[in-house]
């Protein structure tokens, strides 16, 4: 395990790399610090190297979102929630395929005694035959300029409430990094803006669409499907071998847009969410938070 993402990198890019499309949102986190030259006090990253094997797996843990982890043996899953209770290291929750998430799960309740709960269930989509919508709704789209920065953060933030993301975001500053090297693109109709589809930077040939967009006083005139196709095309264009996207697979109105637009199923995953439970005198369990593990991971 380590803080450090460089050291991360040369350890295990090149496991992660082998499939950019699974692994896209941990090479898309860790592009962006490479590029920035900027680490996390908060984050964490780490592989699974039996001896004298390759690496088999990885995972990644930021801020406050729940522990990401590659596709995983259950046996490693189960020791990485072992190693990282024994280093002390609170995890919000964990995002990873239903048999690892449910071994990680596991031995992190019995560790722990926290409880556990489904919070999202996910699939990752990737772009096959870009099929356009069939009736094209009015207007174009356009990259972002730094004119809609205040718009932007204010429709990044409404759409972090309706999915349920951690609180307190910088949203500007999220905004600010996806305009300087474009990822950001407006559908706009009669000069105004009325939806967005953002990118991640691309890194192994692979790039992610999202977040998309739409304020709910706008919806349903088809404005997200052409973003999305503006964006996926112009990936595309640029040599891109892996377009993906994730999609919350209790909305199914968001699934369904996508594989009319050529996005088929890679895989599911599961986020449980970790809670402490209250003592017998009613006190709630605290645990140090942020220290560096120690182990095999």
């Amino acid at each position: 395990m380590t803080a450090d993402t460089r050291r991360f990198l040369n350890a295990a890019g090149e496991f992660l790399r082998a499939d950019p499309a699974r692994n896209t949102v941990i090479l898309t986190v860790t592009e962006d610090l490479r590029v920035k030259a900027a680490a996390s006090a908060r984050a964490l990253f780490g592989w699974w190297q039996p001896d004298g094997e390759p690496v088999g797996a990885a995972f990644m843990q930021t801020s406050d979102y729940p522990l990401l982890l590659s596709q995983v043996s259950v046996p490693a899953a189960a020791r990485l929630a072992g190693d990282l209770t024994e280093a002390r290291r609170r995890v919000p929750g964990v995002n990873a395929g239903q048999e690892a998430a449910d071994a990680f799960a596991a031995a992190w309740r019995d560790r722990t005694g926290d409880t556990v709960a489904v919070y999202r269930r996910i699939r990752l989509f990737r772009l096959g035959e870009l099929i356009p919508p069939g009736r094209w709704p009015d207007g174009m789209a356009r990259l972002a300029a730094r004119t809609d920065r205040d718009l932007l953060a204010r429709w990044f933030g409404a759409f972090a409430r309706e999915v349920g993301d951690p609180p307190g975001q910088d949203h500007r500053g999220a905004v600010a990094e996806r305009l300087d090297y474009g990822g950001i693109t407006v559908w706009e109709t009669g000069g105004v803006p009325v939806s967005v589809a953002g990118r991640t930077r691309a890194v192994a040939g692979m790039v992610r669409v999202g977040p998309v967009y739409t304020p709910p006083e706008v919806r349903g005139h088809g404005y997200a499907s052409a973003a999305t196709v503006a964006v996926s095309q112009a990936a595309q264009e640029a040599g891109l071998r892996e377009v993906v996207l994730y999609t919350d697979l209790a909305n199914p109105t968001s699934n369904a847009l996508y594989q009319r637009l050529g996005y088929r199923p890679v895989e599911d995953r599961v986020v449980f969410s970790f809670a402490p439970v209250r003592r017998r005198l009613g006190f709630i369990r605290e645990r140090t938070r942020g220290l560096r593990p120690a182990g095999r991971w």
